[in-house]
């Protein structure tokens, strides 16, 4: 697959995820991202904004299997991962593969489970494989998790462990709707007189697969590179960070960055690739020092703060 047929089938999808999703194009492009990147996406918002919608709608419109996984005190790792069963006719154990095994997993509310269910998914999220008494099995291509939790209603919830944070690509959030796309939401409603959104497949697994082979193909120059690294380097030395972003978040911004190129129909990025992706791929992966945390100061700020303060590269 090409550039521009990448471009064109990137537009497919957000067309129909938009079916569902109204007013927020920005939400649909970076989920878009971080599929052709390969990676996965944390949600971190207020109930009832859409975003197990949004999963589900992708799914559909990428024509891949979707799973979801409703994460309670009470889920076991092998809820996840399924386990060998005795069959009783034939006398020999069979895997019941879990929800694991498909192509979309939304892992609802995923700080609500015990940190041994959570860490079920991190050699899943890592090595797209699961092992089940000693046996490895690959998991289905592509493999991508949408998790979600609720940044409020923290009473019994399990915070997710900086390791398993730094493993998604990119945090999210949808946010509420403008006046008008709230309106818009209820008409649509109301016209299509069902609570389900039609929404067409216009992709396949394998054609998503091709797809993240072809942003392999976008030319990063190596002043870009430099640029990436004095990012993220930048991220450790601030005053306020007590960790900063790590190499995986260097390797996040880079392949965000060609995918962007490539979903905008260019073989080759731009700084301005690399500026739209810091905050998604890096906000998440630094932790504040006491003092500007207690203060309520957003990572997101910081991220914004080191980008300016960055001489851009020119692009030769």
């Amino acid at each position: 697959m090409n550039i521009n047929e990448l471009a064109e089938k990137c537009n497919g999808i957000k067309t129909e995820v938009a079916k569902a999703i109204v007013g927020k194009d920005d939400v649909i492009d970076k989920v878009i991202l971080a599929t052709l990147a390969n990676g996965h996406i944390l949600f971190e918002d207020f109930p009832g904004l859409a975003k197990t919608l949004l999963a589900n709608t992708f799914s559909r419109a990428l024509g891949c299997g979707f799973r979801r996984v409703q994460f309670t005190p009470d889920l076991l790792p092998a809820d996840i991962t399924g386990s060998y069963i005795l069959n009783r006719q034939t006398n020999e154990f069979e895997l019941r593969k879990g929800p694991v095994f498909t192509n979309i997993l939304l892992a609802d509310e995923i700080n609500r489970a015990p940190p041994k269910t959570q860490s079920a998914l991190l050699e899943a999220m890592q090595e797209r494989q699961t092992t089940l008494e000693g046996d490895t099995h690959k998991l289905p291509a592509p493999f991508i998790v949408i998790a979600t939790q609720n940044p409020i209603e923290y009473e019994g919830t399990y915070p997710l462990p900086e390791a398993q944070i730094d493993r998604f690509i990119m945090r999210l959030d949808i946010g509420y709707p403008t006046l008008k796309g709230e309106a818009e939401i209820l008409r649509r409603r109301r016209t299509r007189k069902k609570e389900e959104v039609d929404i067409l497949a216009v992709s396949s697994p394998q054609e998503i697969i091709s797809m993240q082979a072809a942003i392999e193909e976008v030319h990063v120059e190596s002043d870009i590179e430099e640029y990436i690294a004095q990012i993220v380097q930048n991220t450790r030395k601030h005053g306020q960070v007590e960790v900063g972003a790590s190499p995986r978040g260097s390797l996040a911004l880079m392949q965000l960055a060609m995918a962007r190129a490539a979903m905008n129909g260019r073989d080759y990025v731009l700084p301005d690739d690399i500026k739209g992706m810091c905050v998604p791929a890096l906000a998440h992966r630094i932790i504040l020092k006491p003092d500007p945390w207690i203060k309520g100061i957003k990572t997101e700020v910081i991220v914004d703060k080191v980008v300016s303060d960055i001489p851009v590269p020119k692009v030769k």
